[in-house]
């Protein structure tokens, strides 16, 4: 693929991402002011709970949407699924500091969720892209283009 061709499909998938990263944060935010406002939960159960129904959604959105490699559906992945596991986990410990720390120096978590969204917008889309979602050839399959 050519320089051109690749920058053009990097601006798509940046903005498939930043439509899935919306769909994960307004439907978290949108969780968590239930949790907290009507609820009355404790800001750490709130955000935790509201972190889960917003990384499902975004799960399935970036897996089958943004880095989908191809255009038929992968099947299911161990690994993949693992690798967001472990992200996600030491997501949630940085996102309750970063909205506990600026909720401690007498700044709202709601206000303070934009200030985490900010710096996760680039964090996740580098391990996404990178890490989490990229294509890494199976060991069999690996073994079998040794062998050739």
């Amino acid at each position: 693929m050519d320089k051109m061709a690749r920058r053009k499909t990097l601006k798509k998938q940046l903005v498939e991402y930043f439509v899935a990263g919306g769909a994960f944060f307004w439907s978290g935010y949108v969780a968590f002011a239930i949790f907290d406002s009507l609820f009355h939960l404790p800001l750490f159960v709130a955000k935790q709970l509201a972190n889960l129904i917003g990384l499902t959604i975004n799960y399935v959105l970036e897996d089958q949407w943004v880095f989908k490699k191809g255009k038929s559906k992968r099947a299911y992945d161990k690994r993949r699924t693992g690798r967001y596991v472990v992200i996600t986990i030491i997501n949630f410990g940085i996102d309750y500091l970063i909205v506990l720390g600026l909720k401690d120096i007498g700044i709202t978590p709601y206000l303070g969720q934009f200030a985490s969204a900010g710096f996760f917008t680039i964090w996740n889309f580098v391990w996404y892209k990178y890490w989490v979602f990229a294509h890494h050839p199976s060991k069999k399959k690996s073994k079998r283009r040794l062998k050739k």
